[in-house]
């Protein structure tokens, strides 16, 4: 498997001009290694070292020492939520010399995990974020295999939807059974998977504490905690309710989403897309698909959230532009028709323009004078031109 170009490499080969750390953020296995050794491959100054192995583990035991030593080269840190205290060493040497392009770090968990126990690089770092593959980095991939597999270069890429299945089961394995003991989790595998699927379930819904704490038999707390975790991790989504002036009485609990599509299916046992065809969670699967895949562009850059109002009138996001709300609807079918609850939120909003975003590879189209039925690939071309 050759390599796939990311949409993140401009930006990643700016901020190594800016900043001397940069960081990039996001889940094991989506591709931030192999970004980083591409960008740097014409550059013989650098040091790669990979913190899950003891023999690079041990070059760090004075990690003055090995930093001062290669201090004219470019030094690659792979997964450094496993030692955050380095940060407090890298912070002491940049002081001393902030040329740009010192470091660059790589994790599999969020910022504020990683500064819980690490001092702040506040004004020396630039952070970025990978996600597994997006939809328009895989020109060729037709919507219902990336649908079926998600976005993970491994799953996504694999041969076919057995060993991309096979693939997935070994992920959550991996990930509950090593990667939470290794940030300093001490929690039951068992229970922790078990709380996994349930969110696969709760998917594309309302998040209930208490009910989730009655299925589990645990406290609010460590639900909350459990739920915290999975997303600081890049495991699952939470989605805020969108504000807004109206008098009309709004849903405050937030959205839950398992960010992959592909993860999301293997939790819930759908193997194939013939099964998640004829499976209740069709439309939840897409709206998350879809929405995934808005986000990782949007975000950082317009507000978003989605709108529900205690009688039930919903829409499934709203991104807050420049120029104005947009609307969008997801819907699992080629020939997509909006429910009387998004007319209902169109009146409400009064939206600059409303979408149905539906699983077509087509080019957008006209519903009426209010709604464009639009696909994926289109409505990301579409949002990126309204970027400030």
């Amino acid at each position: 498997m050759g390599y796939r170009h990311r949409n993140l490499e401009t930006r990643l080969q700016k901020y190594q001009q800016i900043f001397p750390v940069v960081a990039i953020l996001g889940p094991r296995q989506c591709g931030k290694s192999t970004l980083i050794k591409h960008v740097l491959s014409g550059s013989p100054e650098v040091v790669f070292l990979d913190l899950q192995k003891e023999e690079d583990l041990n070059k760090l035991q004075d990690p003055v020492l090995f930093f001062r030593m290669n201090e004219h080269k470019t030094i690659c840190l792979d997964e450094i939520q496993l030692k955050p205290d380095l940060f407090r060493v890298m912070r002491s040497l940049i002081d001393e010399d902030r040329r740009p392009n010192r470091f660059i770090l790589s994790g599999s968990a969020s910022l504020k995990l990683i500064q819980q126990s690490s001092e702040s690089l506040a004004g020396r770092i630039g952070y970025l974020s990978l996600t597994p593959f997006e939809f328009d980095e895989l020109p060729e991939m037709e919507i219902p295999n990336y649908w079926n597999r998600g976005g993970f270069p491994d799953s996504v890429l694999a041969e076919n939807d057995e060993y991309s299945y096979i693939w997935r089961e070994n992920f959550i394995r991996t990930y509950v059974e090593r990667d939470i003991p290794q940030l300093g989790y001490s929690i039951s595998s068992m229970q922790f998977r078990r709380f996994i699927r349930l969110c696969a379930h709760y998917h594309g819904q309302v998040l209930n504490y208490n009910k989730m704490a009655s299925a589990m038999e645990l406290s609010n707390s460590t639900i909350r905690r459990f739920l915290d975790l999975l997303e600081q991790t890049f495991l699952i989504r939470t989605l805020p309710p969108f504000e807004t002036n109206s008098k009309k009485r709004l849903i405050k609990s937030p959205k839950l989403y398992l960010r992959d599509a592909g993860l999301l299916h293997y939790l819930l046992g759908i193997p194939t897309m013939n099964e998640l065809l004829a499976n209740p969670a069709l439309g939840a699967s897409w709206e998350g698909l879809a929405i995934e895949q808005i986000l990782t562009v949007a975000e950082g850059v317009f507000e978003a959230g989605f709108y529900r109002t205690s009688h039930g009138v919903e829409t499934d996001l709203v991104l807050n532009t420049p120029k104005g709300l947009i609307l969008v609807e997801c819907k699992a079918s080629t020939a997509p028709a909006p429910t009387r609850g998004f007319y209902t939120s169109i009146q409400d909003l009064k939206p600059q323009q409303a979408y149905l975003l539906a699983p077509i590879s087509g080019p957008s189209y006209p519903l009426n004078n209010t709604i464009t039925i639009t696909g994926i690939r289109e409505f990301i071309s579409l949002l990126k031109e309204s970027f400030p």
